[in-house]
């Protein structure tokens, strides 16, 4: 004979595990970094698509005036480092969702986690090694603050 409990029974205490709860942190820094991305993308496309002459202005002198500034400078290692990591934090999520084995499971989140990382290493050297002034280059295809060097 199988005995039903009550519905309103009290369940047994259950024991907290301790340490660091992942998951939550995770779901955390998606609502944050999304709320932070949005400001940060809205301000990267009115200044690269609305103010000046739109997408026709977006050149090398461009692109170099805005690094040579490092309030844009910092501006972009943050889209490109919240961004980047938002968006593997939501694959990270859908894997563990969806991956029925845990070698499968593994093997996918390590490609994540490395391709994560070799973007975030290459993207942010660009930005920070980005010379606007190269040696050599076309007059007019060069920022006017260079005309200097």
């Amino acid at each position: 004979m199988t005995t039903i409990e009550a519905p309103r029974s009290p369940k047994p205490a259950r024991t907290r595990r301790r340490g660091i709860n992942g998951e939550k942190w995770g779901w955390i820094y998606m609502r944050a970094s999304g709320l932070v991305l949005v400001i940060l993308i809205f301000g990267h496309l009115f200044v690269n698509l609305v103010s000046g002459k739109g997408v026709n202005a977006i050149d090398f002198a461009f692109v170099a005036g805005k690094l040579a500034d490092p309030f844009w400078v910092v501006w972009d290692t943050l889209l490109l480092w919240l961004a980047l990591i938002h968006g593997s934090n939501g694959i990270r999520t859908l894997i563990n969702d969806y991956t029925r084995t845990p070698l499968t499971r593994r093997i996918l989140l390590i490609a994540v986690a490395t391709a994560t990382a070799v973007l975030l290493i290459l993207g942010t050297l660009v930005i920070y090694t980005f010379d606007p002034c190269p040696a050599g280059a076309a007059a007019n295809l060069v920022p006017s603050f260079c005309q200097g060097r």
